[in-house]
């Protein structure tokens, strides 16, 4: 099974455990509702946990396969688009998830991008409370 099956099968089982492997250590995550990437296994992992709590009714709803340029380096690497439907805090999203690998197959970029602007900012107040819940990001402070 391909990383990206691997990837669609873990997230719509909401295994997280089944995750970890997949990344590379240096992954960068670039976010709908963040200017500046997550960045490292770690981080990434922790935001998927909140992810996996905070969509209802994910699943995903089909694929693209291809190469991309990549925000890191610039260079072209293999990539696939995942397409998905889920709702948030009673907010309906469509979304991508792209996902370019490094030579081993892991994923080392992946981008979320989602609409419509709604949702798009319930799921930012959604994961900034998870993040904050779970100690990975400060508390803003007013």
């Amino acid at each position: 099974m391909e990383t990206a099956d691997r990837f669609k099968a873990a997230v719509e089982k909401r295994d997280l455990g089944a995750l970890d492997d997949l990344f590379t250590e240096d992954v960068r995550l670039y976010s709908p509702v963040k200017f500046t990437p997550f960045e490292g296994r770690a981080m990434v992992l922790g935001l998927f946990g909140v992810l996996l709590r905070t969509f209802e009714g994910f699943h995903y709803i089909g694929r693209f396969d291809g190469t991309a340029e990549t925000g890191a380096d610039g260079t072209e690497a293999p990539s696939e688009i995942l397409m998905f439907r889920a709702e948030v805090q009673g907010k309906q999203i469509h979304g991508i998830d792209l996902l370019q690998f490094d030579d081993a197959g892991r994923i080392k970029e992946f981008t979320v991008m989602v609409r419509p602007q709604s949702a798009v900012h319930a799921l930012g107040e959604a994961v900034l409370a998870g993040l904050v819940a779970d100690g990975l990001v400060p508390e803003r402070q007013p």
